[in-house]
C-alpha cells in the first residue's frame, strides 16, 4: 500500500487566533501576571508600568476579578514576562529567581540598572532581550 500525500493548505501564521475569546486570554493573562509580581515583589507603579497599563487598570487587574481587555503589545509582555520568570527559576533557586530583576546588573543589557528599570524604561524589546538574555545564560538560546 502507497501512502498518498496529505494535501493541506497553509492559512499562514495567526491563522485561528480569532477562535479564542480574548476575555478569557485577558483574564488568565492578567491573573497569571498578578502571580509573577507578587512573587518579585514590584510595587503598584511598577507593576502597572511593566505591563504598560494604568495605576488604575493594574489594582483592578490584581483583584482576580477585572473584566477589561489587553492589547497585543500588553499580551506579548506577559507572554515574555511569564518565559521570563519560568526561565529564572530553571536558572537559578526559587529566592534569587524572584529577586534577580530586582538586583542591580553589569551585564550588557543592563549598565548598572536593575533588569526591571531596563525593562521598563525599554518597553517591549527590552522585556524580550531580558528573557532571551536569561535563556542564553541557562544554555537555552
Amino acid at each position: 500500500m502507497a501512502l498518498q500525500p496529505v494535501q493541506q493548505e497553509f492559512a499562514g501564521p495567526g491563522a485561528g487566533l480569532s477562535a479564542y475569546d480574548d476575555d478569557r486570554v485577558a483574564s488568565v493573562a492578567a491573573k497569571a501576571y498578578s502571580r509573577i509580581a507578587g512573587a518579585w515583589k514590584l510595587n503598584n507603579k511598577r507593576a502597572a508600568e511593566l505591563i504598560a497599563v494604568s495605576p488604575r487598570t493594574w489594582a483592578r487587574m490584581k483583584t482576580g476579578e477585572w473584566t477589561g481587555k489587553l492589547n497585543r503589545d500588553q499580551l506579548l509582555r506577559v507572554s515574555a514576562i511569564s518565559g521570563l520568570y519560568k526561565a529564572l527559576h530553571l536558572y537559578f533557586g526559587d529566592t534569587l529567581a524572584d529577586r534577580w530583576i530586582g538586583l542591580r546588573n553589569t551585564g550588557p543589557l543592563f549598565a548598572g540598572q536593575a533588569p526591571v528599570e531596563a525593562m521598563i524604561d525599554g518597553g517591549l524589546p527590552a522585556i524580550m532581550e531580558t528573557r532571551n538574555y536569561v535563556d542564553a545564560l541557562r544554555g537555552g538560546a
